[in-house]
């Protein structure tokens, strides 16, 4: 394991030039000091965690320091933010400080969020405030936990230094890790603004250093799009089938990597809502839970128009059209090991649609339902669950079915809780659960945090003396009110 200084750097992406960003220096904060680290995201720097707790390290993730070797740039991108182009956004709170290469041969950005003031403000202080902090480093970190594609979150600093929102907060920097922080909105940019030589360097530069695998395709920039096509119908599938919900899938939100990326207003599900709408702000509902699908085919359409500088029209629409299909069967497949099935039938779809549309009716929390059906033998968990749902007679069909399906699995019944217990988590990041930890963490009490982030570390284990957070949130802790800011 590493110590701080003896870190390599690599930094490609500073090294296209002014073009694609814009080198800024960051901004301290006042009295730095750790809030919260992740070790196994320290672990893909190849660094010790004890290197967590000296104060070097808080000097470093707060910018009072920097690494001789760092190059900190502000990102140029654009991007369509709920559905209307922007055509200049950009870095505005954000600095890539550079590129870590580990001993494994792996790139890793190291981005800095909150580090202040850069061209690309607009108008905004480049702060970031404790909570919106500490709610990106729980949500990666549990989202990576559960096998979800997401960036990961190395720590947060907290400050004293004071930040005005809807009211006075105190300012906290978070480094944030991926192995590109290049968005659909990057492509977007150059596409619009008519730089078509430039936009070819961006892609080039992604191909070569993101889809190695695709360089030798007949049609390499096709067989990329294809591969981001794939991705993000896997990573969709991914966070429906566990009931995340994002918030802002704006295209400047969106990895070109189809990682989760950029956590604003995200939660998980409670009860099951399919219109469920997790951002205060969108009240419209744009980026519901249930729209997290066509939507993500939206963002993908929007790339795509964005690489027509570069790849035929029909190619680009027949790539296209693997989105839904590559979705529905990468969520089908989850959905069948959340109820313990291990072969696939024709009518497995029309049982889980079944299902859901008995839980919409019902109030039914979504987590807790297929842990506990897999907690017993399924005559005993199936009379357990039904006891959360208000159409006992649908529920009843659907068991019926169910009870039918499983009978008709191959082999016995045996391992059937070991294996649903693998994917069904016990514990997920609820929002009042974030909410009680970021509380304490601005009363100066981190331990929460810690002890939370400690818990969703391993969801689908049983931890002793905590099944406080595997509870039904009380009524107030489904109805928390997320916004944007930060």
């Amino acid at each position: 394991m590493k110590s701080l200084d003896h870190l390599t750097f690599d930094n490609r992406f500073a090294a296209l030039g002014d073009t694609y960003s814009t080198e800024v220096l960051p901004d301290p904060i006042a009295d730095p000091r750790l809030v919260v680290a992740s070790a196994s995201a320290m672990a893909l720097l190849d660094l010790d965690p004890a290197q967590a707790e000296l104060p070097v390290f808080a000097e470093l993730f707060s910018g009072h320091k920097l690494w001789a070797e760092a190059e900190p740039r502000a990102m140029i991108y654009s991007g369509h933010q709920f559905g209307s182009y922007n055509p200049r956004l950009g870095d505005g709170r954000g600095l890539l400080l550079g590129e870590v290469l580990n001993d494994a041969g792996e790139h890793w950005d190291l981005h800095l969020k909150g580090a202040g003031q850069t061209p690309y403000s607009r108008m905004g202080d480049g702060r970031a405030v404790l909570r919106s902090s500490i709610r990106e480093f729980l949500g990666s970190e549990a989202l990576h936990a559960l096998g979800i594609p997401s960036s990961r979150a190395l720590c947060v600093i907290g400050s004293s230094t004071p930040v005005w929102r809807e009211t006075q907060e105190s300012a906290a920097m978070l480094l944030r890790l991926a192995q590109s922080h290049v968005r659909f909105g990057h492509f977007e940019y150059f596409y619009y603004t008519r730089q078509p030589e430039q936009q070819r360097v961006l892609i080039d530069h992604v191909l070569q250093q993101h889809y190695p695998e695709c360089v030798s395709a007949e049609q390499p920039y096709l067989a990329m799009f294809r591969s981001i096509v794939e991705r993000n119908a896997e990573l969709i599938a991914r966070w429906q089938a566990y009931g995340f919900c994002h918030g802002v899938m704006n295209t400047d939100n969106m990895s070109i990597l189809g990682i989760t990326f950029d956590f604003g207003p995200y939660a998980f599900l409670d009860d099951f809502d399919a219109n469920f709408i997790c951002n205060h702000s969108d009240d419209r509902g744009r980026y519901s839970y249930a729209n997290q699908v066509p939507i993500a085919h939206w963002n993908l359409s929007a790339l795509a128009q964005a690489l027509t500088t570069v790849i035929d029209v029909e190619a680009l629409k027949a790539a296209l059209e693997l989105f839904l299909p590559l979705y529905q069967a990468h969520y089908l497949d989850l959905m069948r090991r959340r109820l313990g099935l291990t072969s696939a039938e024709d009518n497995d779809l029309a049982l889980v649609e079944q299902l859901l549309q008995c839980m919409q009716s019902g109030g039914v929390d979504y987590t807790l339902f297929f842990r506990r059906l897999g907690e017993q033998p399924l005559p005993d968990a199936l009379q357990v669950v039904r006891n959360d749902f208000i159409d006992l007679a649908g529920f009843d069909a659907w068991a019926t079915d169910y009870l039918a399906r499983c009978e008709r699995e191959p082999g016995n019944a045996e391992g059937r809780r070991e294996r649903m217990h693998a994917v069904n988590p016990l514990y997920v990041l609820r929002n009042y659960l974030a909410q009680k930890a970021i509380e304490a963490a601005e009363a100066g009490d981190y331990s929460e945090v810690r002890r939370l982030h400690q818990v969703l570390s391993t969801p689908f284990d049983e931890q002793e003396g905590m099944q406080a957070y595997a509870e039904r949130p009380p009524e107030w802790g489904k109805h928390l009110e997320i916004s944007c800011s930060s």
